[in-house]
């Protein structure tokens, strides 16, 4: 008895203290969204981060959890209010720390919206958007993967969140910024013009944090100590994966346009984070560094691509970040898994799950997007008047500068 008592709150610290570390990724998100803006809606901002995580923990424990991890049916769990209902006891914590550690990550689908949002967005209705997708719209899709529903039946792999939380946020992202249109002056007579944001400094301390806290993120959805092994191989290969990442992109930004680009580059550790997020606990080191090395080339030419091609403004590059990345390392699992993966002799099935889960939550969001955005846009506006974004959203929004 003394031994489960023991293991028991083992498992709880555990838990609590990397949901604590994906929390501290909220001010991640914060510096690099607000680094790579300009300074004049610095404040819009980092209030948004802050209502995110505050939003979302009201919505998220008043029905999300529930629309979540309830028994429910195959596509949507259960209307249970305020948390109530254990779904910790399941494996093996109380059911406060579980709710903790799942609430930041839902927090953290909705915080990827803002940044391809940035800088022309409504405040009132950016509250509207971030708890619509915390009450109702990551859970359902999470209900698939991670509350036992269809997807979960079919053995899809996504161990932490590429699909669960980061596609999510990405497709949702592009949904977001094809309603809202781009930014005044970033696109004139057909051709691009770049916008630079204020402080790669902000954005180099926000991706550092955001690497700090997916020691939380990856480790910490072993849900407990019970296999020290698997905890300690999930740091090696989160790690790995951000590493190649940023090589990668420091060496295509350079080859591509003669200087390595410090900016793409921080976006080439966070593709890399968020590919390995969905295997790491089933690849190998080795198959680490090379799915984060082609997640790395892979947002370069997904920005391009979506900035140059597409005509969609997306200031941090979120949706290459988090919606294609993020698709591509839940992929990656069917083809690297040591156990079952197409390179290891597992055979297309596993492949096959993979691109059913990632096309069917991709459709999923997309739709209810677009659907969101567009209710949002017609019902009470969802963008600001052109003079409000000339000047910034700082002044108009909030009366506040970040900068006086």
């Amino acid at each position: 008895m003394e031994l489960d008592i023991l293991t028991k709150g083992l498992n709880t610290s555990w838990v609590l203290i990397t949901g604590a570390l994906v929390f501290f990724m909220q001010a991640g998100f914060a510096l690099v969204e607000a680094g790579l803006t300009r300074s004049k809606n610095t404040s819009n901002i980092l209030f948004k981060n802050l209502m995110d995580f505050s939003i979302g923990t009201i919505g998220f424990w008043i029905i999300g959890y529930g629309l979540m991890f309830g028994a429910g049916n195959s596509f949507i769990g259960s209307w249970e209010l305020f948390s109530t209902t254990d779904h910790g006891e399941a494996v093996g914590i109380p059911n406060m720390a579980f709710f903790f550690f799942q609430l930041v990550f839902a927090a953290t689908a909705a915080t990827i919206v803002s940044g391809a949002m940035a800088e022309r967005t409504k405040f009132k209705s950016y509250l509207v958007y971030s708890a619509i997708i915390s009450l109702i719209i990551y859970p359902i899709s999470g209900h698939w993967i991670w509350g036992g529903g269809w997807l979960s039946a079919l053995s899809f792999h996504d161990f932490a969140g590429s699909t669960v939380v980061h596609s999510v946020g990405g497709w949702l992202a592009l949904t977001g910024a094809i309603v809202l249109g781009p930014r005044l002056g970033k696109y004139k007579n057909g051709k691009v013009n770049a916008i630079p944001g204020h402080s790669i400094t902000l954005a180099a301390l926000g991706v550092f944090i955001l690497w700090l806290g997916w020691f939380g993120f990856n480790p910490g959805s072993t849900l407990g100590l019970g296999d020290p092994d698997l905890v300690a191989h999930i740091f090696v290969t989160t790690n790995a994966a951000a590493a190649a990442g940023a090589v990668a992109t420091l060496v295509t930004t350079w080859l591509r346009y003669g200087k390595p680009g410090l900016s793409m580059s921080l976006n080439g550790v966070l593709a890399g984070l968020v590919a390995i997020t969905a295997g790491c606990d089933a690849v190998s080191p080795g198959g680490a560094i090379i799915i984060g090395l082609i997640a790395g080339v892979l947002v370069v030419f997904s920005v391009e691509m979506f900035d140059k091609l597409l005509k969609v403004d997306d200031p941090v590059g979120a949706i290459s970040v988090h919606g294609i990345c993020g698709a591509f390392g839940t992929l990656a699992v069917g083809l690297f898994a040591t156990d079952g993966g197409l390179f290891y002799g597992g055979g297309f099935g596993m492949l096959g799950t993979q691109a059913l889960g990632v096309v069917s939550v991709a459709a999923y969001c997309l739709a209810a997007g677009f659907i969101l955005f567009y209710a949002i846009k017609y019902i009470m506006g969802l963008r600001v008047t052109a003079k409000e974004e000339e000047n910034g959203l700082d002044y108009y929004e909030h009366g506040e500068k970040a900068y006086n």
